[in-house]
């Protein structure tokens, strides 16, 4: 495969480069998985695949700290693994069951995890920017510091809730990063078709919310870039914006053939751009790992990855009085 020539790693260490390396490929493994177990007819009703787009939410995370919060959309398998919540967890509740984070109950779109800080999991497009810009809200009242990144594609970049929301977080100086997940297509319309400015974060101008563009395919510059947003929302001057500019090399959900546009189009960027392909390298060029040390972390990945995929199939269907828990009501019946 052909990559891009390596560059100076200058801002992580040897470690983190390859816990780089390890973290995408888990990603890309586990969405390969859960691809496979849709096809099988073990995920019901829509499953929305990350691969292509890894170094995005790797490279956000290793700027994130303790207590820092996330919130995305139904493309979110990648966010839940890349905050630490555990494969078994997040693929039994792919698969609906009572081993999963929701029970079984909500799958991809009602996924939660308190204990990592993440807050699902949205299906109405753009309906997670506003909740996002509440939960730095808190952050903000509580004078704690923490920071909250709220994802959203290029496609509800258009929505009227995410500018009511930039005029919002930019009056109150909100500790927010809005992170424009940019893979071209939003549920299958071009960007250049769909949208009216070539950079959208510059849309941000008009609220005084700084931001910038990044290369998605680039785990490093991705890094970069979510630091010094960080470090601009942890010191109060409010709110950030980030347009990742990424990929994905599925269609929008499992059942979108992607025939908007061509194999050439993808495979070009698999050959040319793809993120873990270019970590890969500058860890072989850079005397970092070695091939036997690589082939070692897809074998301990591919094996987390196919214990997830045997604890969905293992663990039980939720019961029925699960129908009656996690709900609000003053009162619930007794029986069914």
């Amino acid at each position: 495969m052909a990559t891009r020539k390596s560059q100076k790693v200058s801002n992580v260490s040897a470690e983190e480069l390859k816990g780089f390396y390890r973290d995408m490929l888990l990603i890309r493994r586990f969405e390969e998985k859960a691809g496979q177990l849709y096809g099988m007819g073990l995920i019901g009703g829509f499953c929305h695949l990350y691969i292509g787009q890894e170094a995005v939410v790797v490279g956000l995370e290793a700027a994130a700290e303790e207590g820092d919060k996330r919130i995305t959309s139904y493309r979110d398998h990648g966010h839940m693994l890349a905050c630490g919540m555990d494969p078994n967890g997040v693929m039994a509740e792919l698969t609906g069951r009572e081993g999963g984070y929701s029970k079984g109950k909500g799958g991809s779109m009602h996924m939660f995890s308190k204990e990592k800080h993440f807050y699902g999991g949205h299906g109405i497009v753009g309906a997670q920017v506003p909740l996002g810009a509440g939960l730095a809200f808190a952050d903000k009242y509580l004078d704690n510091k923490r920071v909250t990144f709220a994802y959203f594609g290029d496609g509800a970049a258009n929505q009227g809730q995410v500018y009511e929301t930039f005029n919002m977080a930019a009056l109150w100086k909100l500790p927010v990063i809005f992170v424009i997940e940019n893979n071209q297509y939003a549920m299958g319309t071009s960007q250049q078709r769909s949208t009216s400015s070539a950079e959208i974060y510059e849309r941000g101008h008009a609220f005084g919310i700084p931001g910038e563009a990044v290369d998605g395919m680039d785990v490093l510059a991705v890094k970069a870039a979510a630091e010094k947003a960080v470090a601009h929302c942890r010191s109060g001057d409010g709110p950030y914006i980030l347009e990742i500019k990424t990929y994905r090399y599925r269609g929008h959900s499992m059942s979108d053939p992607a025939k908007y546009r061509t194999r050439e189009e993808v495979q070009k960027m698999r050959d040319e751009k793809d993120a873990i392909e270019h970590v890969r390298d500058l860890l072989l060029s850079g005397k970092h790992a070695t091939e036997d040390d690589l082939k070692a972390i897809d074998k301990e990945i591919k094996d987390i990855v196919n214990a997830s995929a045997e604890f969905a199939k293992e663990s039980p269907e939720p019961a029925l009085s699960e129908l009656w828990t996690d709900i609000y009501a003053d009162e619930v019946p007794q029986s069914a």
